[in-house]
């Protein structure tokens, strides 16, 4: 094995572990007030709405509600199931065929 690529596997394991166990070894040792659990159960929910905001409403690095964003568009069904449902296979399969449905048809 080459040297540079030994040496760039190190520093992409090394670059990817040490963001994820500092904080984790930093935290553990400290008691947090009940008003930061609070805040870090939030953190995920956040996280995910931020990611799934932005495959819905950009497209071309715009901003778009227009008919042509099918991920829109089949975002509606999806929601209306994971509301009712409050099932995640149910919602992913939804999500799924419709957007399969849209890109066949349209």
């Amino acid at each position: 094995m080459r040297m540079d690529i030994f040496l760039i596997i190190i520093g992409a394991a090394l670059v990817t572990f040490i963001p994820r166990v500092l904080p984790l070894m930093l935290l553990s040792r400290v008691n947090l007030p009940e008003w930061g659990m609070r805040w870090l159960n939030y953190v995920p929910i956040a996280v995910m709405a931020a990611l799934v905001a932005q495959a819905l409403f950009i497209q071309d690095e715009h901003f778009s509600l227009s008919s042509n964003n099918l991920e829109l568009i089949a975002a509606l069904p999806t929601f209306w199931v994971a509301v009712k449902t409050r099932s995640l296979l149910g919602t992913v399969v939804v999500g799924m065929i419709s957007l399969m449905v849209l890109r066949f048809f349209l």
